[in-house]
């Protein structure tokens, strides 16, 4: 018996198969293009996602030769903040602005002064901010009005996979944050503000506990996919809920660190706890919450780097057997903590929590002629671990307590970045001991929803594991706190250019 989990993340889809020990079995993965088409924009097409996902869960298939019917559920992660409109008969009617999209900065100032942010805060418990979903249909509505008076749901990236498997409309309870007209206390749409918003409770689907079986595999997605029909599919979640549930991250005070194409963490709660400059989500898990800071600059940053100045690390991975992100942590590891005082805002795209500005910009600080592409990686390393330290701070400004990190994503795998983190943040990190974190989570969904486990405790308990843990070195801990208040004195003396 085995489960399948399917993660739609920002660059590509990821597909792996578990046993009932969180071993998997097999994974496959197909990439698919980001759109820029004007300044703030960030779009995806969802049938690229679909088409991901097909492609790579028949490699998948394929590879094992395995009988799909021995797969018991399905669980799909997701990222973020999509707005995906749907017509009455399943067709996507334009690309979807995704988490990193921000043309809806105009839409937010109407709501500031139509409704109130601190109404709406008091709801959905999370910043008015043009990268959420709501802003985004209400974009849709002033300035594509013909196409959304098509619109029948309005999807996120795991329902509407979950929709192509089912042919089922959902909406999952963790990624309701995402609507400023979602109670996030009660976890349902209020009637009220959806009509002060002009929003039409209609386009919004029906509201399922993400590990709530939605349907099963059709014949037509069979098809498409090499699954065999009839596998039931669970509403599943966001892609840093799901990850977290994968690190193990199920109690109160338990907390993710995130290392994908964004950044952040998570800090797992049994109470509703609100703080405007960070992200508060429902856990896939019941009854918990996601405190979250959600930065841009995760992964992401060596992603950037490794495609500007990385075609000899290529070149030289290929000699030596390893990859271009191994030689560029090498690099980085051979330059001094501290980067010889380069530092790097990592807003690549704007930036989300704490500082929550759409305008916010990259930059290196520090350059002169004794500076390295060592240095450059490093520093682009430890910016990104600055962000981490002050979405930890604000945390803890609010309240929440933390002390252990749960590492997870692309970012994990360099030693070195992982201790850079550490050593900023003064905390220890312990990496689980898989890449497939995210879609293990999502598969762990689909077998709280179809009896596999009896429950989250007894499905962490047997299928998570951890591998390395790192400890802050407290002798650069003066070299990072000096670093750090740097990092925050840029940003402060530059940000009223960032426009």
């Amino acid at each position: 018996m085995y489960l399948l989990g399917i993660d739609i993340g920002t660059s590509s889809c990821k597909v792996a198969l578990f046993d009932l020990a969180g071993e998997a079995i097999a994974q496959a993965s197909e990439s698919y293009p980001v759109f820029y088409p004007q300044e703030g924009w960030v779009e995806q097409n969802p049938g690229d996602w679909w088409q991901a996902a097909c492609e790579a869960t028949k490699k998948l298939i394929e590879q094992l030769k395995i009988d799909s019917s021995e797969i018991a559920g399905i669980g799909v992660a997701g990222q973020s903040w999509s707005a995906i409109p749907m017509s009455a008969d399943g067709q996507v009617l334009a690309n979807t602005p995704i988490w990193m999209d921000t043309r809806a900065v105009d839409i937010c100032q109407e709501l500031e002064e139509q409704i109130g942010e601190e109404r709406l805060f008091q709801l959905c418990g999370n910043p008015l901010q043009p990268a959420y979903t709501l802003p985004k249909i209400l974009w849709y509505k002033k300035h594509q009005p013909e196409m959304y008076q098509k619109i029948d749901k309005i999807l996120q990236s795991n329902s509407y996979i979950v929709y192509q498997l089912t042919g089922c409309f959902s909406q999952d309870v963790s990624q309701g944050y995402g609507y400023q007209s979602f109670d996030m206390r009660k976890g349902t749409y209020d009637q009220t503000i959806c009509q002060d918003l002009g929003i039409p409770l209609e386009i919004l689907p029906d509201i399922f506990v993400c590990h709530e079986v939605v349907g099963k595999v059709t014949d037509e997605a069979a098809l498409q996919t090499g699954l065999t029909a009839g596998i039931p599919v669970v509403a599943g979640g966001l892609d840093s809920a799901c990850g977290a549930l994968g690190t193990g991250a199920i109690q109160a005070g338990e907390t993710q660190e995130q290392g994908g194409q964004a950044g952040g963490m998570g800090i797992c709660l049994d109470t509703y706890q609100a703080d405007k400059r960070l992200i508060l989500s429902n856990h896939v898990v019941p009854n918990k919450w996601l405190l979250q800071g959600g930065t841009v600059g995760g992964g992401g940053v060596l992603n950037w780097l490794e495609k500007q100045l990385g075609d000899a690390e290529k070149l030289t991975a290929a000699k030596n057997n390893t990859n271009s992100f191994i030689e560029l942590s090498s690099l980085a590891e051979k330059v001094s903590p501290g980067s010889d005082g380069l530092i790097f805002l990592p807003y690549m795209a704007g930036e989300r929590s704490p500082i929550w500005n759409p305008k916010a910009k990259g930059v290196y600080y520090g350059l002169d002629f004794s500076k390295t592409k060592g240095h450059l990686i490093r520093s682009g390393m430890e910016g990104v671990a600055y962000s981490l330290k002050h979405n930890l701070e604000t945390a803890q400004q609010a309240g929440a307590e933390v002390s252990l990190l749960r590492a997870m994503g692309g970012a994990a795998n360099s030693e070195v970045w992982t201790q850079i983190k550490s050593d900023v943040t003064g905390k220890e990190i312990r990496v689980v001991n898989t890449d497939t974190t995210t879609t293990l989570g999502a598969a762990l969904l689909a077998g709280v929803g179809t009896g596999v486990y009896t429950d989250f405790e007894e499905a962490v308990a047997k299928t998570v594991t951890y591998g390395r843990t790192h400890y802050p070195n407290p002798e650069l801990a003066d070299v990072y706190r000096a670093g750090y208040q740097k990092y925050l004195a840029i940003y402060e003396g530059l940000k009223d250019l960032m426009c």
